[in-house]
Order: structure tokens, then sequence, then C-alpha cells
């Protein structure tokens, strides 16, 4: 039987296909190389902040309470019946400005009859004085009795003593006469008025009118706690802080309940010797100007008083650091773009930043954003963070060397 053969023709097909094949298995087992220029994933972006060391304030904020730094009640200090109201409740009064007017009718007749008797006072020692000088050259010739000028000195001296007591009488009727027009005893904002017209007032009592409070300066009392002093105190002792206060006290800033800061800050007056036996406690009072009257007496606020400085510290956004039972830590990134985990020392908060007291050096980059982009042991792209959230973008080339 004839075997057919096949014909060039028809085998050159087949060649080519195994050809093909072979070329690419080739190609499939040295797909592992990139090609030059690099094909793979860049590193990803995170945004950092350099650590510049400095001196920070330490702000420690603590609650308050508003009080005027004067306060005096208006009562009368005359009996009778209130005839007028001379001023506008919830206005401001000047020191001495007449407030009320008691009926000074009885206290006019009175002061009328201290005068009249002082008067009669008067008369009867000039009277006096001149027998007593009439006496005086005729006991000298012996034409009276020693007894009888005694006598008449005497007088004299009962009479001057009279005339005293009659001015003292005057003097009083006038000052009960001048009760009866109640005054301001400071300056300040009068509240309402406690009595009206036709009110019978100071009977036994010295009656309350009204209430009038100073409120420029205004004084704001606040507590804090007795470890957190004198772990303060320790620290400046030991020269790991420095006292902030200048030569008219430590600064403070008062926040109001809405969360703002009022525009005027006040200065540290005193702090109590006592702690308080109950809350373990120290009161201290601050001076806050209140000239257009923002501040009221008892609102409640909250006190930033910066009462020492930390050297070489540093401020970081609170998100960069990462708080827990064993501490806090930041991640910091190296020269090589190797992310590591770094343990840090926390004061207290200022601004929604975190003071970092121990932990980093100068020119150090600490992760704030982008952490959800770390792979472990992958390099990333340090770029520098920007307060509004997203990292900023590297400055790019002016327009004219963008068309060279």
């Amino acid at each position: 039987m004839a075997v057919s053969r096949p014909s060039p023709a028809s085998i050159f097909p087949i060649f080519t296909v195994v050809l093909a094949a072979a070329l690419l298995a080739a190609c499939g087992q040295g797909g592992n190389a990139q090609p030059a220029g690099g094909g793979g994933m860049p590193p990803p972006e995170v945004g950092v902040v350099t650590v510049a060391p400095g001196e920070v304030g330490l702000i420690t904020e603590l609650p308050g309470r508003l009080e005027p730094s004067r306060v005096a009640q208006v009562r009368a200090r005359a009996a009778g019946i209130v005839q007028k109201r001379l001023f506008n409740e919830g206005s401001d009064v000047r020191s001495g400005q007449p407030l009320f007017t008691i009926d000074p009718g009885p206290y006019a007749a009175a002061a009328a009859s201290a005068q009249a008797t002082l008067a009669r006072a008067q008369a009867n020692l000039g009277q006096a004085s001149a027998l007593a000088e009439r006496y005086k050259p005729l006991v000298e010739a012996n034409a009276i009795s020693k007894q009888e000028y005694a006598n008449a000195v005497a007088a004299q001296k009962q009479a001057e003593a009279e005339v005293a007591v009659g001015r003292a009488a005057v003097q009083t009727a006038q000052i009960n006469l001048g009760y009866a027009s109640v005054t301001a005893p400071i300056s300040g904002r009068i509240g309402r008025a406690l009595v009206t017209e036709g009110a019978l007032v100071g009977q036994g009592e010295a009656t309350p009118l009204a209430m009038i409070q100073q409120v420029n300066p205004m004084y704001v009392n606040f507590t804090q706690s007795a470890s957190e002093v004198m772990k303060l105190r320790r620290a400046m002792e030991q020269g790991r802080l420095t006292r902030a206060a200048g030569r008219e006290g430590a600064l403070v800033r008062v926040v109001l309940e809405d969360g703002t800061e009022y525009p005027q800050p006040g200065r540290l007056l005193f702090s109590d010797l006592t702690v308080d036996a109950t809350s373990g406690q120290i009161t201290l009072r601050a001076e806050i100007p209140n000239a257009n009257g923002v501040l009221l007496p008892g609102l409640y606020v909250r006190v930033r008083l910066e009462q020492a400085k930390a050297g070489d510290a540093v401020l970081l956004p609170q998100q960069a650091v990462t708080r827990s039972g064993q501490g806090d830590t930041v991640m910091v990134v190296d020269k090589d773009g190797k992310v590591s985990p770094r343990n840090i020392k926390v004061g207290n908060e200022q601004n929604g930043q975190w003071v970092v007291l121990d932990g980093l050096k100068a020119g150090e980059q600490v992760v704030v954003d982008g952490f959800q982009k770390m792979r472990p042991n992958a390099p990333v792209k340090p770029v520098p963070w920007s307060p509004g959230g997203a990292p900023a973008k590297p400055a790019s080339a002016p327009a004219s060397a963008a068309k060279s």
C-alpha cells in the first residue's frame, strides 16, 4: 500500500504555529522582569509635619465664675416715707449721685432745733465770758472775793462746753438730714429698685433700696487641683519648666459659654494659700477688663491660664498622636521613607494640638495624615501637611520654566 507524504507547502503553517507558541512560553518565563522605565506602583503620599522644638506656654483650662469687682447695697439710713426715685433702673450711676429722696421734714425740723440750741449756748457763753473779764481786774484789786471770780470762770467754761454740745447736735442733725437724700456709695451699674414711692423705710433697720455692681473690671474666681499646683511648682524647682508670670501677673483668657474666647486678656491677681478641705482645690482670682459690658456677673466661663513655659517642646496636631493605656505614640518617617512608631511624652492640649514634652528631635517628620495608605515595611513619600486636612502639593514650576 502506498503512503502519501505531506507537501512542503502544508508543513510551513504548522512550523509557524509551533514557533509562535515557543516564543510566548519564553516571554511567560521572563515576565517577572519589568521593562526599563518601571511599571510598579509608586510609594503612597502621607502628610507630615517637621519637628521644630521651641518654648511653648503650658495653658491650663479651668472652670470659673464671674463676679463684679465691687458690690454695694444701697440702704435707707433715715426712717421715713420714700418720696422720689431719681435713677433709671439698670443704668450706670456715679459715686455720690442722688438715688432716692426720703421725706426730709422731721430731720429739717430737728436740724433747726439743734441750731437754735447752739445759738442759745453761744449767747450764754458770751455773757459768761464778759462777766469773767470784768471780775479779773476786780479780784486783783481785792474788790471782790476770789470765790466770786472762780465762780465766774467756771460759768464761762460751762458755757463753752454747752456750745460744743450744741455744735455736735447741729452736726448730727445735718447728717440725719443728709440721709434723707440717698446717694450712690460707689460708681457702677444699678439694678432694679427694691422699694417704690410711698414705702416706709428705715424703721428699726437699714432697709435695702437697690444694689450697685461695678462691672469694669470684672473678677473671675476659679479653682485648681492642689496636686496640679504642687506638680507645677516641683517642675519649676527642678528646672524642667519656667514661670510664665511677668511683672503684672500671668495672663488669663476667658472662654464664654458658647465657646468663643473673650478678646481682652486679664491678669492673675492671687492664688489662695489655703486648700479647701472638702474638694482639695485652691481658689484663684483674675481681673478681666469689661469696658463694653459683655461680661455679666454670675456667668460661668472657662479660664485659660498660662502658668509655666516648657523649653524644647513641640506642638503636634491631635490626629498625629495615638493615646492608649500603654502610652502615647506617633509615626515617624526616616530618611529612607520607612515609617516606625515612636513613644513620646504628652503634656496638655492647646487649641486642638498636643504639647509634646519629650521623645522627638528637631528635623524629624511626624505623620499626620494618610495612615490608611501605609503598609508594613513599605516606604512612603512624605509631603508637607496643611491644617486644611489634605497634604499640601509640592510647589509647581514657574510658567516660564514650563514653556522652556
